[in-house]
């Protein structure tokens, strides 16, 4: 989940939503560089952090040791989490199944160095991907392309959800997107608008959301007593428009 300390609390976001988030913005990405499988493409990035469902965790996965809520980026790599991600994935397509392996080896190749567990798994994953690309008839340069765009929108949803838009119409850089290019994020003075510089869009104004909840309480004594608090907590809808800079 992601989690944002704010003057009146944390600020939950779950996994599964800002997986949305991502497809929401993935959805209105230029039709002329869609890939063909568009709707197995939006699916993946929807589903990207599907196998994340915190509500099914326990305490060592989600509180922190001082009784806070675990936030995503101190999360490391879990071999039940990543088979049970590809397990979901792979019953869906093989399309999907490869997209989400590669964004695992993205995820967790930092820990090679650390975690004797994280080579034999990423490994096994290249191995997939090329027989994968092999039956789909898919080049490793386009897989490599389709896949930047899901990491493209995996990242603007995470900067969305984590408050990162900078302030007095300061930019921000998104990621490279799939074209190698980067792309920057920025405020349009006046209104709140968002742009993004070059724009990528098909539509030249568009809205996104995603939910969240606010939960007062700052330490909690186990899981349960977090899950009763965030499942008692109201939903609150976070939106933004983006538009394409004059």
């Amino acid at each position: 989940m992601v989690v944002n300390y704010t003057e009146q609390g944390w600020e939950i976001i779950t996994q599964r939503a800002h997986g949305l988030l991502a497809a929401q913005i993935a959805m209105h990405w230029r039709k002329q560089d869609r890939p063909g499988r568009w709707t197995e493409t939006l699916l993946a990035v929807a589903d990207h952090d599907d196998a994340q469902i915190e509500l099914e965790e326990n305490e060592d996965l989600l509180l922190t040791p001082a009784g806070g809520p675990t936030n995503f980026n101190m999360r490391l790599y879990n071999e039940a989490h990543c088979r049970r991600l590809l397990d979901f994935s792979l019953s869906k397509s093989r399309y999907i199944a490869l997209l989400a392996s590669m964004h695992t080896v993205f995820l967790y190749k930092k820990e090679i160095a650390t975690n004797p567990l994280v080579k034999p798994f990423i490994d096994q994953q290249l191995k997939n991907q090329a027989q994968w690309r092999e039956e789909l008839g898919i080049g490793k340069k386009e897989a490599e392309r389709i896949y930047g765009l899901l990491e493209w929108c995996d990242a603007f949803s995470l900067l969305l959800c984590r408050h990162e838009v900078q302030p007095e119409q300061r930019t921000i850089q998104i990621s490279t997107g799939p074209d190698l290019q980067p792309y920057q994020l920025q405020q349009l003075p006046g209104d709140g608008l968002l742009t993004v510089t070059p724009w990528p869009f098909e539509t030249a104004d568009f809205e996104v959301r995603v939910e969240a909840r606010l939960l007062p309480q700052l330490q909690f004594k186990s899981a349960d007593e977090f899950k009763q608090v965030f499942l008692k907590t109201p939903v609150k809808e976070k939106s933004w428009r983006l538009s394409r800079a004059k």
